[in-house]
Order: C-alpha cells, then sequence, then structure tokens
C-alpha cells in the first residue's frame, strides 16, 4: 500500500515534521488542528472562536481531500479545560450529520502554541 500526503494552503501548514493528513488505503488519517489562521497566527479569543477555527481547518483538509465531515469516523478533542466542553461540544455538532462521528475528548496539561482546543480526526472513502 503507498502513502499519499494531504496537504493545503487552506490550512495552517504543519509545524513540525508531521503532515496535514495521510491516506492510506481506505483510510485518511488527519493530524490535530489547533485554533491557527492558513498564515500561522494563533486565535487568541474565546473557546468559542478557537473552535470555529479549529473546524473550519478541519473543513479545509477534508475538502483537500476530496471529503466532507460525512467521511469523518473517529475524532480526538483535547482540551485545555474540561469545562469548556459543552459550549465546544455545541459548535462541533453544528458541523456533523447522522450518525456523528465516534469522538473521545480528553482534558490535557497543554497544547502547543498556548492553544485550548486541539482536535484530531480519521475519515473514511471507499473511491
Amino acid at each position: 500500500m503507498s502513502l499519499e500526503k494531504i496537504e493545503t494552503d487552506a490550512a495552517p501548514a504543519a509545524i513540525g515534521p508531521y503532515s496535514q493528513g495521510i491516506k492510506a488505503g481506505d483510510y485518511l488519517f488527519f493530524s490535530g488542528q489547533i485554533p491557527l489562521t492558513a498564515d500561522g497566527d494563533l486565535v487568541v479569543g474565546t473557546i468559542e472562536d478557537e473552535t470555529r477555527q479549529v473546524m473550519e481547518n478541519m473543513q479545509a483538509v477534508l475538502a483537500a481531500a476530496g471529503l466532507s465531515s460525512a467521511n469523518v469516523v473517529k475524532t480526538t478533542i483535547y482540551l485545555t479545560r474540561l469545562a469548556d466542553f459543552a459550549t465546544v461540544n455545541d459548535i462541533y455538532a453544528r458541523y456533523f450529520g447522522t450518525p456523528a462521528p465516534a469522538r473521545a475528548c480528553v482534558e490535557v496539561a497543554g497544547l502547543p502554541k498556548g492553544a485550548s482546543i486541539e482536535i484530531d480526526w480519521i475519515a473514511y472513502t471507499d473511491d
């Protein structure tokens, strides 16, 4: 099986030795997105602002792979404050239909660049 790199300028570039996404067979594995703009600037604001930026980044990287949120089968949300879960959940739900992807949400001590949220995900395509 060959691996295919997924990359777009519509989302922030990788800030280390990793890819925005990798296609392996019918599965696509996407690196975590924090609330950076496509230019690499950290969105500083409320958890709502940060969550929306992360979700828009997710949409951009999915689109680069020719996919949409309907292809997402699993996500992991990392929060520096689990108390933000209800707010994040409300925004997150707007991006997914039914059935929603499987999901985990964990509280972490810190995230890159001081972000409050990071989300990674796995998608599936039968193309």
